[in-house]
């Protein structure tokens, strides 16, 4: 009966023991893995302040007069939820088109794509703020955009009834790479008469700092 009373208190002891030791902080939970567009917004973030050569390579006809022509992306401005990105077309005559700034924001279900138009006074174009959210993780290098309900709804206000299904695009190449690369693209399936236009621009040599957008 002793013994077995001994045996008890020394099992009773070493659950204890154990106990405590499961309830002593150890090493600190490691942080959770960067999702793919957790790494794709650090990376845009990388190349803030910073400007770049671009062209189109997309050859449809109706964008005949951006061919050939120089473009300049300027991440101008970034923050932990928002990075600007003002896109420069240089047209046949010298001008330079500051018209355009692309958006990316974070947004709680991931992230979203804007484009505002400006006119050359600064005021908003008809058509801006068009754009939309991505609809499944994507990857670390490219993100996909969705027209959104609030772009359907002014694409078909100002009879652009083509646009209500645009699905654009922004891909940014890993740091360091030699052929590293930010594209930015538009697609429009085949029943909407297959739109596909496509810039990439050279982030492997930056470029002077361009004058910033009209209305900024």
């Amino acid at each position: 009966m002793k013994q077995t009373l001994k045996t008890t208190v020394l099992l009773s002891a070493a659950i204890f023991t154990l106990t405590l030791s499961a309830c002593e902080p150890g090493d600190p939970p490691s942080a959770p893995e960067p999702s793919a567009q957790d790494v794709y917004f650090e990376r845009l973030s990388i190349l803030c302040g910073k400007a770049y050569p671009g062209q189109l390579v997309s050859d449809q006809e109706a964008d005949a007069e951006m061919m050939g022509q120089p473009m300049i992306m300027h991440v101008a401005t970034c923050d932990q939820k928002q990075i600007q990105i003002p896109f420069h077309i240089g047209n046949a005559d010298g001008s330079w088109n500051r018209s355009r700034t692309w958006i990316i924001t974070r947004t709680e279900n991931g992230l979203r794509l804007k484009h505002r138009h400006r006119h050359e006074d600064g005021s908003l174009d008809a058509v801006s703020n068009y754009g939309g959210d991505t609809s499944s993780e994507g990857t670390a290098e490219r993100q996909e955009f969705p027209v959104d309900d609030e772009s359907i709804t002014l694409f078909k206000a100002e009879g652009l009834d083509q646009s209500v299904t645009n699905t654009w695009a922004v891909e940014v190449s890993p740091p360091g790479q030699r052929d590293a690369r930010f594209a930015y693209e538009l697609r429009r399936p085949e029943t909407a008469g297959g739109r596909f236009f496509r810039v990439e621009f050279d982030l492997a040599k930056s470029v002077e700092t361009p004058p910033p957008p009209w209305g900024d």
